[in-house]
């Protein structure tokens, strides 16, 4: 599982002023994470505004992604929600030529028990073709997949590989880094968060702010890794307050508006989302220009 050690980007969905998804600003921002240095990419995440794409569209990424990729480096493909039945379905008809792994947001909304959380993802592992990373977010999905479930899932589902965590708890992420095997991934799902852990052991980030500033904050994440603390955080406080920025106003209308002022992408989201405020995005421009 090295190729998931390091960091990873979730990567929004560019699209145009009419609403439209804007392809060739997608072939921008892929090959400019892989020029730069990120290791692994996520596509259809939450960053890219999932939610409000038609199937069409989904697989009109997908293909987008892939090609402009070209093997470079592994792609991961996020798949999940809270109809297990209709995953399960996804996962034994879709095509995952080309994708390396698929990483899992634990079910939202429905509010399962850590039993339900477990026997979604065991159904879900033993219908997929790929390694599986579970996704933790409780500010999103309303529950939490405690340590407990997660050991459970990672010693009886071999292809259940790792964790994307970010419930916004260090003692949590100790208590995963510290008790999961070995050979079990625990990676952020929070950029503040991402150094802390991976100094602690952790294997690195999947990241939004990184997409933007992925030269600076993969080689911090590298640093960390290497164990070279002192200039890992040197390059941390350089970024803090671009992370503080991104998530201003809310994912990924922050992250959004960092790419427009780079020139790789339009700033416009999908409602219900809107994009950043005249004030949020002068203050990114600054900081993009003074960066």
């Amino acid at each position: 599982m090295k190729q998931f050690k390091g960091t990873g980007v979730a990567l929004v969905t560019p699209f145009n002023k009419e609403g439209q998804i804007d392809f060739e600003a997608l072939e921008r921002l892929v090959n400019y994470q892989i020029d730069n240095g990120v290791d692994y990419l996520v596509v259809l995440g939450t960053t890219g505004e999932t939610a409000t794409l038609s199937g069409k569209e989904k697989s009109l990424v997908k293909n987008c992604v892939l090609e402009t990729c070209k093997g470079r480096v592994p792609v991961v493909l996020g798949l999940g929600g809270n109809n297990t039945h209709q995953i399960l379905k996804d996962l034994e008809e879709d095509d995952f030529t080309g994708f390396s792994a698929i990483l899992s947001v634990s079910p939202y909304y429905n509010k399962p028990s850590q039993e339900g959380i477990y026997q979604h993802y065991k159904a879900l592992s033993q219908k997929s073709p790929l390694p599986i990373i579970l996704y933790n977010v409780p500010p999103r999905t309303g529950s939490n997949i405690q340590v407990e479930t997660v050991l459970r899932l990672a010693d009886e589902c071999d292809n259940i590989i790792g964790i994307k965590e970010a419930a916004g708890d260090f003692e949590q992420i100790l208590e995963l880094i510290g008790k999961t095997p070995d050979d079990f991934l625990v990676i952020s799902g929070e950029d503040k968060l991402a150094l802390p852990l991976v100094l602690a052991g952790g294997d690195g980030v999947i990241s939004v702010v990184g997409q933007g500033l992925p030269e600076a904050f993969s080689r911090m994440i590298r640093l960390g890794l290497e164990g070279n603390s002192r200039e890992a955080y040197a390059i941390f406080y350089s970024l803090t307050e671009s992370i503080d920025l991104a998530f201003a106003e809310g994912n990924p209308s922050g992250i959004k508006c960092m790419l427009h002022s780079l020139k790789i992408s339009e700033p416009f989201v999908r409602l219900p989302l809107v994009p950043a405020s005249s004030e949020l995005r002068q203050k990114i421009n600054t900081f993009v220009d003074q960066f």
